[in-house]
């Protein structure tokens, strides 16, 4: 997920927008390349929602399934349904390059990359966005919501029986049971954050698509969305790492190690 999460970082805010508009001249702003772009910003931000998902319910099988766990829950597994995921996160992609054209030339090259007209009228491409869209923010939301939900519940009940067999006294100082409480709002965290990042970008795309307002490129609400995207993307990596206890022990660690080694040349310069 991080590393994905990287890819659209690079792809979609780097080379896409960045270095294309402070650096007009640049190769990148070169149709084919440009398209290039697009279209791996598009694969690895399908890539980063449905690593996401993917994740989550590895989760959800090891908390509430212990059986299927030891089965399925392996790195073998998780390699696998990453390549399946990438593979198909990049040919889905594919179509965009294609719709695609030249924002202006210059020197008699090709530069910039908008929606070509004929993309823009035909149903077929329309509908063919809708499904993009909906792959990357409509189905993974509603797999993050229905998961998430089922495990809180299965969270949920495990609690009561286990504060049935603990009795009601001891409930509400049991360690257990407030670990458990604070996976319940980190699980419904995960799927509001996505469903709030992605709203925007979501209703400029149904209000263009289905209910006929007029393409803008460039307008605020556009540029919200995208701004709101984009952040989604890292989210959900950032709420899943964080919250592990052995990634903040690393993290620490990290963050020791460089002031350790200043400190003690700092010392090691002072003796001699």
């Amino acid at each position: 997920m991080a590393m994905a999460d990287l890819l659209v970082i690079i792809t979609d805010v780097l080379l896409r927008t960045v270095f294309v508009v402070y650096f007009p001249r640049s190769f990148l702003n070169i149709t084919p390349v440009c398209s290039t772009n697009v279209v791996l910003a598009f694969a690895a931000t399908l890539s980063s929602d449905w690593f996401t998902v993917a994740f989550t319910l590895d989760r959800f099988l090891a908390i509430c399934y212990q059986n299927v766990k030891i089965k399925y829950c392996t790195e073998r597994t998780a390699t696998v349904i990453m390549g399946i995921v990438s593979v198909f996160s990049c040919l889905i992609s594919v179509p965009w390059y294609f719709t695609m054209g030249p924002e202006y030339n210059m020197d008699n090259i090709p530069r910039g990359c908008v929606l070509k007209q004929a993309f823009l009228n035909l149903t077929s491409w329309a509908s063919f966005e809708l499904l993009t869209y909906s792959l990357i923010a409509w189905f993974p939301f509603f797999l993050l919501m229905l998961l998430n939900s089922l495990t809180a519940r299965h969270i949920l009940m495990s609690g009561r029986v286990r504060r049935g067999l603990r009795g009601r006294n001891t409930g509400d100082n049991d360690p257990e049971m407030e670990n458990r409480r604070k996976s319940v709002v980190l699980l419904f965290c995960i799927s509001g954050s996505f469903l709030l990042l992605w709203s925007t970008e979501v209703i400029y795309v149904l209000s263009e698509r289905v209910f006929g307002i007029p393409y803008v490129k460039g307008s605020d609400f556009e540029s919200v969305g995208f701004m709101l995207q984009v952040l989604s993307t890292c989210t959900n990596t950032v709420i899943y790492v964080l919250t592990q206890n052995k990634f903040r022990e690393q993290m620490k660690s990290a963050v020791r190690c460089p002031i350790y080694l200043i400190v003690k040349l700092l010392k090691t310069r002072n003796a001699s």
